[in-house]
């Protein structure tokens, strides 16, 4: 197995967290596929196929991301999950900031069907992967709402406002991206946060 240690830009860049922790998660770990949408996050491919993501780009979008979702108000905020490495995850994010989680199967008609007892109305979605999550990113789409969205290598990035460039089927590394982003999004809007990474972490 090769090295991964050369996977950003800029070597005196400085990162939310150590690089070795973005690197132990496993977030620059792509897929053997790519598509043209993600192409510009990519690093290098490994020798073994995989397309290697640039870390320096995944902690930027993070931080825009969490920006982004500052100036919001937090009800308003809809996550989701479809994918089970992301459910608790995901359920810790919308805690500390005060969100809405959706995880599991997302019911057609939850953001566009008022008839619904599970009817929200978002002002702005988080998916986890918008292929996985495809049912919410259509509708969000479709009522005019902004998606950000976790993307691998292999995602199609057509209805995705915001991207953050990670591995997002692993477990260490979803844990990794919610909990830097419920940390950096908290932060910026002065709300303590207690938690250590392992509080987002799905037990296996």
């Amino acid at each position: 197995m090769e090295s991964d240690i050369e996977v950003v830009k800029d070597a005196g860049y400085n990162s939310i967290v150590p690089l070795d922790e973005f690197l132990a998660a496993g977030i620059h770990i792509g897929t053997q596929q790519k598509t043209k949408d993600m192409m510009k996050f990519v690093y290098r491919v490994r020798t073994d196929g995989l397309y290697v993501l640039d870390i320096q780009s995944t902690d930027e979008r993070i931080r825009s991301v969490a920006a982004l979702l500052a100036k919001y108000d937090p009800t308003k905020i809809l996550i989701v999950s479809a994918r089970q490495y992301g459910h608790h995850p995901v359920q810790m994010l919308a805690k500390t900031i005060g969100a809405r989680a959706k995880v599991g199967r997302f019911i057609p008609g939850t953001l566009t069907n008022p008839v619904l007892d599970l009817y929200t109305e978002p002002d702005i979605v988080m998916v986890t992967d918008p292929h996985g999550d495809n049912q919410a990113v259509k509708e969000a789409v479709s009522i005019g709402i902004p998606v950000i969205a976790l993307c691998d290598t292999n995602n199609s990035t057509s209805n995705v406002d915001l991207i953050i460039p990670t591995n997002n089927k692993g477990r260490k590394a979803l844990s990794l991206v919610y909990y830097l982003t419920a940390k950096q999004t908290t932060g910026l809007k002065g709300i303590p946060f207690n938690y250590k990474l392992e509080d987002f972490e799905t037990e296996l």
